[in-house]
């Protein structure tokens, strides 16, 4: 088959290699500030990777902040309708995190559009991976241990579920904030505190570090300034992330956003969860 791989981090650029070893045909695209593996064609156009290709495979998220083609390794900015302008009706395209745009991109050039970050099989290793690089800037970002600190975990999905067992089994005391009664149970069953997210107020103080999950605004000023001097706080939510910067930045708190850490901490097995994904996809397709 033939792949076109398009603009992404490390992720993607391990994901040219696999297919090669996979013996499949490669083409790169956005990608020249990256190792590429022998084998693989860089394209200078959109149009020289897309056209002809069995799939195309693009980053996740597919789209960065202002609406381009997510590309921090690319030579200059590209917009994703570049290569949906060359994609071939039926021509099968793999994105991460797929929004309104890409798909009326797609529904208007006539490609299949498939989100491979919607698949159990991706979020999974995703979450992992996610939660080790979490825990590796945070060790990065302090001079004690983990053990004995007070964590709180804001949500239980499944990055919320990876972590917080980790962050427990390296000695830290975990507390993990849900909305349902029944997630705070599975929480207390699986041996770690339990708080509603909606009841954050007054609690805030008893935490030396806070990370937050969730994509919506749960870090207000309010609760921000409740935590102790030093404290430190990890965003780890998707664009617009959940924590309010400029009042963690007025209280003198260490807060950072930290979005694609599989692609920073374990490119490697990104890159392989993302090649079965895809693989998966195509194989669906086929049927």
């Amino acid at each position: 088959m033939i792949f076109a791989v398009c603009g992404g981090d490390e992720r993607l650029a391990r994901l040219a290699r696999l297919l090669l070893e996979d013996g499949h045909r490669v083409r790169v695209f956005a990608l020249e500030g990256a190792p590429l593996p022998e084998g693989a064609r860089g394209c200078a156009a959109a149009a020289e990777a897309v056209s002809g290709a069995d799939c195309a495979v693009l980053p996740l998220p597919a789209l960065s902040a202002r609406g381009l083609l997510n590309a921090p390794l690319a030579a200059e900015p590209h917009c994703a309708g570049e290569l949906f302008g060359a994609a071939a009706p039926g021509q099968v395209f793999c994105a991460g995190m797929v929004g309104d745009e890409l798909r009326s991109l797609a529904d208007r050039s006539g490609a299949r559009l498939f989100d491979y970050n919607a698949r159990e099989e991706f979020q999974a290793v995703n979450a992992v991976a996610t939660a080790e690089g979490a825990i590796g800037t945070l060790l990065r970002g302090t001079e004690r241990t983990l053990w004995g600190r007070r964590v709180l975990v804001i949500g239980r999905g499944r990055l919320g579920r990876a972590l917080a067992p980790r962050l427990r089994a390296l000695g830290a005391e975990v507390c993990v904030s849900s909305r349902t009664a029944g997630e705070r149970a599975w929480t207390e069953a699986d041996g770690c505190l339990a708080a509603d997210t909606r009841a954050l107020s007054g609690l805030m103080g008893g935490f030396d570090i806070v990370i937050n999950t969730v994509p919506a605004l749960v870090l207000t000023a309010a609760r921000l300034a409740e935590l102790p001097e030093g404290a430190l706080v990890l965003d780890l939510a998707s664009r617009p992330g959940g924590t309010d910067f400029e009042a963690a930045r007025a209280f003198g708190l260490r807060a950072e956003a930290a979005p694609g850490l599989p692609g920073k901490w374990s490119p490697e097995t990104a890159a392989e969860a993302l090649r079965s994904a895809v693989y998966n996809i195509l194989e669906e397709v086929r049927q």
